[in-house]
């Protein structure tokens, strides 16, 4: 199992890397799966933009973009994510950047476990999914919000 964090094009350092891994890795075992190879990159709206137009046809900003390479229950895959929507996604939903930043790691997560977001029964599916996810970041690491 490996889960990673990189950067293409922004400076950006994930904190907390070994928290959001245990975080990861719970959720999946959690939902009966196991972790494979999981690469989550961190970069701009203008590259998720083209990589949107060059592997989905779309030509929008948004904020994650999935590659599955899952098989069975072992789940993999390269995760992209904008920063830049990240952070509009935050001050649009009134939430931290950091929160955000969390359900958009999870979102990847959900889209390799074979969640999709079309309709909008699976848009509610997947929001009520990212919000256990979070609750369970939560849980895990709740002494850490102590004053």
């Amino acid at each position: 199992m490996d889960i990673s964090f990189h950067n293409e094009g922004i400076r950006f350092e994930l904190k907390d890397k070994i928290k959001h891994k245990k975080w990861i890795r719970k959720w999946l075992e959690s939902n009966q799966f196991h972790p494979g190879k999981i690469s989550y990159v961190f970069t701009s709206n203008e590259q998720l933009r083209l990589m949107n137009q060059e592997f989905l046809n779309h030509n929008y900003f948004t904020d994650v973009i999935t590659f599955d390479y899952t098989s069975g229950k072992k789940i993999s895959g390269d995760v992209f994510i904008s920063l830049e929507q990240v952070k509009s996604n935050a001050d649009f939903y009134g939430v931290s950047v950091k929160d955000e930043q969390r359900r958009v790691m999870i979102h990847g997560v959900l889209h390799l476990m074979g969640f999709s977001d079309e309709t909008d029964d699976e848009k509610e599916t997947m929001r009520k999914k990212e919000n256990e996810a979070l609750h369970l970041w939560m849980k895990l690491f709740q002494n850490d919000f102590r004053i």
